[in-house]
């Protein structure tokens, strides 16, 4: 992926003091000056709390408030694989005061569950800050150790095994899952939730037999020995979980280049100096020696593409998620 040099822009102040214009126009003048941002940021999270995405924003705010002199309001709205995310976001004010993180289920569900509710065309996409792999995993005393024998017990118990993890069928993760099938010509049920969370308690409840998500949200629960990983989909292992292999190690030919991508969007129409703005504050934010000891050991990967490069990623990742919803079978 290619990570875009950031720019600082210098934007020339409007005197608004000659100005006689309607409150619309005077507002959309205000914006176009970029003084962002003018107050508290409301951040609209599309997972309940203690979500990898919730983790990383919560975790940035703390060296990314004092970049831009205001406070991090996060927001938990989950539901709908994104739709109520989404449904706050679009109709706000293009001032940069309410943004949110994406990940890919949000350009999945478009093409989905919430095709013709939302397009990528209602959303200002601002910047890019990780990329993350996913892991499959099970409670510790299973006896499931690895993917082989993930793959034997469903060939066993004839598709009837449970794997749990976010969003519904066309998520991100429900991808990753079908990838695995198909490589290793098997059957699963997936179970979706709307947050990290709720998928390691189904999991630790035996509701399910086997969760997908990303380490950030499951670090602790490695760390204390509840749980156990089969495998990363991803070309290398994470390091903050070196003893875990990837499914292609273990002799499953999937796209490694399925990756959770999360980034930070807004409403449309939002000025491009303003979102030049913020994509230069979350980058420089994710410098501090804080965030970097949170991304590393999450197993996270940097990504700094500004508006124009992630906004064209966004409509290339809709095409990439067109074709692998095609090959698992949700779209015709």
């Amino acid at each position: 992926m290619m990570v875009q040099k950031i720019f600082k822009h210098t934007g020339k102040l409007l005197s608004l003091a000659t100005i006689s214009l309607s409150a619309t126009v005077a507002t959309s003048l205000a914006y176009a000056e970029s003084d962002w941002p003018t107050g508290p940021v409301k951040m609209i999270m599309h997972t309940k709390a203690g979500g990898s995405a919730d983790v990383f924003i919560r975790t940035l705010a703390k060296s990314l408030e004092p970049e831009i002199g205001q406070e991090i309001i996060v927001i938990n709205s989950p539901g709908g694989g994104g739709a109520s995310q989404m449904g706050r976001i679009r109709p706000a004010e293009p001032d940069g005061l309410t943004l949110g993180v994406n990940t890919l289920t949000h350009f999945t569900s478009m093409l989905t569950n919430l095709k013709g509710t939302f397009s990528i065309d209602d959303f200002s996409w601002i910047a890019s800050t990780q990329e993350d792999a996913i892991i499959f995993f099970v409670r510790e005393n299973s006896d499931i150790h690895d993917i082989n024998d993930l793959v034997a017990k469903a060939r066993e118990n004839d598709g009837s095994i449970n794997i749990g993890g976010f969003g519904p069928i066309g998520s991100m993760q429900n991808i990753g899952m079908s990838m695995l099938e198909n490589a290793a010509d098997v059957k699963f049920k997936w179970v979706g939730f709307n947050a990290t969370p709720d998928i390691i308690a189904a999991l630790l409840g035996g509701h399910v037999d086997v969760g997908i998500s990303n380490l950030g949200a499951l670090k602790s629960f490695f760390d204390a020995d509840r749980i156990k990983g089969l495998g990363v989909l991803g070309e290398k292992r994470l390091t903050g979980l070196p003893d875990v292999a990837t499914l292609t190690q273990q002799g499953y030919d999937v796209d490694n280049s399925w990756l959770q991508v999360r980034g930070i969007f807004g409403p449309a129409n939002m000025p491009m100096e303003t979102q030049q703005k913020i994509a230069d504050a979350f980058h420089k934010a994710m410098q501090s020696d804080s965030y970097q000891t949170y991304a590393r050991a999450a197993g996270v990967e940097d990504s700094l593409m500004g508006p124009e490069a992630y906004t064209a990623f966004v409509k290339n990742i809709s095409k990439v998620a067109k074709t692998q919803l095609e090959q698992a079978g949700v779209l015709e």
